[in-house]
């Protein structure tokens, strides 16, 4: 059987491998080289080094600006998101009646597309905000909250369910074990289930890290950084910068690499350092 595995290993294995080539890898390195060149097209660029980059952080403030919004965003976020699912997915395995169908529910709006969130939302708020002769581009912290908001609904059902399959992968020996030893629910909940769900933490937190810092279409539907770019996150800010401004195509791209290497050192860091926590079962 092993000998057979070995033998047609690389059949199944070569056309992924050629799609992930084609797919990812030859562009992701085309664009990091037209991060250092000036360009319309691909096929007449031309090196400039280090000037897009630079030209990304002293043409003016929307770049920093744009990155700090999006670092406060997605602190916020993180935390609220899974707060906020731990909590509900502690609630939903002891046992109440209708678990599966308020499961099913919460679990819904991770299913609609982030355009038709942002509209929806936007309805929401501009209808309550209309009684105070005010709109949701009135203030940047009304968009900022907005946002929150929106994310928190889209994604805590998405949370709720992976904390879920974590708590209830719990022994049920080790509740019983601390029972005995007389520990409450606070000395329950910090010493066995946070403990012993590590693992659907550090998933979680991944998600909501990776998925806060990458958001776009919620952003452009929800506010499109009203008032004055106040409220424009990275991906957007790259994205206006892109195709919005003739001649900035390469400091584009250089804020996409600025953007990646960005939310992949974080991703990997945050990993890090949960899974240092994780308990083998």
């Amino acid at each position: 059987m092993q000998r057979t595995l070995r033998k047609f290993f690389p059949l199944f294995v070569l056309p992924t491998l050629i799609a992930f080539v084609i797919v990812f890898l030859i562009p992701f390195l085309m664009g990091i080289y037209l991060s250092f060149t000036e360009f319309t097209t691909v096929t007449d660029s031309q090196w400039v080094g280090l000037k897009n980059y630079i030209t990304a952080f002293t043409a003016n403030k929307e770049f920093v600006n744009a990155l700090w919004f999006t670092v406060k965003f997605a602190v916020v976020s993180v935390i609220s998101i899974n707060v906020i699912g731990f909590a509900m997915a502690s609630l939903l395995t002891r046992g109440i009646r209708g678990t599966n169908l308020f499961r099913t529910v919460l679990f819904m709006p991770n299913l609609i597309g982030g355009i038709v969130l942002g509209w929806i939302w936007q309805m929401i708020f501009n209808g309550i905000l209309y009684h105070y002769e005010m709109t949701l581009t009135f203030n940047a912290s009304f968009g900022f909250w907005g946002l929150v908001i929106l994310m928190n609904w889209q994604m805590i059902g998405y949370m709720m369910i992976i904390y879920i399959a974590g708590i209830q992968s719990i022994p049920t020996e080790l509740y019983d074990a601390a029972a005995v030893d007389g520990a409450n629910g606070w000395q329950r909940l910090t010493n066995v289930t946070l403990p012993m769900c590590m693992p659907s933490i550090t998933i979680c937190t991944f998600l909501t890290l990776t998925n806060s810092f990458k958001l776009f279409d919620q952003n452009l539907a929800l506010t499109a950084g009203a008032p004055s770019k106040k409220t424009t996150m990275l991906a957007l800010d790259i994205f206006n910068t892109f195709y919005g401004r003739v001649g900035f195509e390469g400091v584009g791209q250089a804020k996409a690499v600025v953007f990646f290497v960005l939310v992949a050192g974080i991703a990997f860091v945050q990993l890090w350092l949960t899974r240092r926590k994780e308990v083998n079962q």
